[in-house]
């Protein structure tokens, strides 16, 4: 898929790059980019070829949040019909790993973008934040609930009541980004850890995905009951057959997804 602000490429077997570039607003996300954000991740769901899928912006920046010149002229009502929370649901429901490289500026909606992937490489120029409460607003896709479950109640109140901005490794500190490197780094980091674990069980990375999602949003007895089910189902798959039978024969499992 290619429109005028998103394109997809296909960089290694299995892996997936999407890369939107809107420079004249900072990579802003309009309503039309959420969209055709949100309809390639469908796609991509529902394409056998591909298990993991990344996400990048531009040098400068991932995303600068939501696009202003937008939003500065709706009411309630258009923001309403805009429904982009139908968008942000499709993004969060992607069931293959999803990985983020961040670099420049990811703050308000391009920060909640980020959060909505299962892995963080930023690079060393990376700035976070959730500014909303500077323009009379605050976070709406899931920024005060992401945030908080990432970092704490206390850490998250100090970035989402005063709108600050943090670089890459306080983010890091915090446990809100998975690595920081170079740069330069940034976007071959993310391909190569995409290549990595492209080359793993997609149904267990798909059971291991649902399970941390459950680790923020269900109880313990109910996130370990799943796992353990999980686990117990993985036995019934060709790819804990070959994993196992690789590890004793010492070679190289070929995992096919069955």
């Amino acid at each position: 898929m290619t429109t005028s602000d998103l394109t997809v490429e296909r960089p290694s077997p299995g892996v997936a790059l999407i890369r939107y570039s809107r420079p004249k607003s900072m990579n802003a996300l309009d309503v039309k980019l959420r969209r055709e954000l949100a309809a390639e991740l469908t796609a991509l769901a529902a394409d056998d070829t591909v298990r993991v899928a990344v996400i990048a912006g531009t040098d400068k920046a991932f995303a600068a949040g939501a696009d202003l010149s937008e939003m500065a002229k709706a009411d309630s009502v258009t923001v309403h019909d805009w429904n982009t929370g139908a968008s942000w649901k499709q993004i969060g429901a992607f069931p293959k790993p999803l990985i983020a490289a961040v670099k420049g500026f990811a703050l308000g909606g391009g920060c909640e973008l980020a959060m909505h992937c299962d892995i963080i490489i930023a690079g060393q120029s990376a700035r976070f934040g959730q500014p909303e409460v500077k323009v009379g607003i605050m976070p709406g896709a899931g920024g005060t609930q992401r945030l908080t479950r990432a970092v704490g109640k206390f850490r998250a109140n100090l970035y989402l009541m005063t709108g600050r901005l943090f670089d890459a490794r306080t983010a890091l500190e915090m446990g809100l980004v998975s690595d920081v490197v170079a740069d330069a780094e940034v976007e071959p980091t993310a391909l190569a850890l995409a290549q990595e674990i492209a080359a793993l069980p997609p149904l267990a990375l798909k059971f291991i995905k649902e399970a941390v999602t459950l680790a923020d949003n269900a109880p313990l007895d109910a996130g370990l009951d799943y796992e353990r089910r999980s686990f117990q189902f993985l036995f019934s798959t060709a790819d804990q057959k070959e994993g196992m039978a690789a590890f004793l024969e010492k070679r190289k499992p070929t995992y096919k997804g069955g």
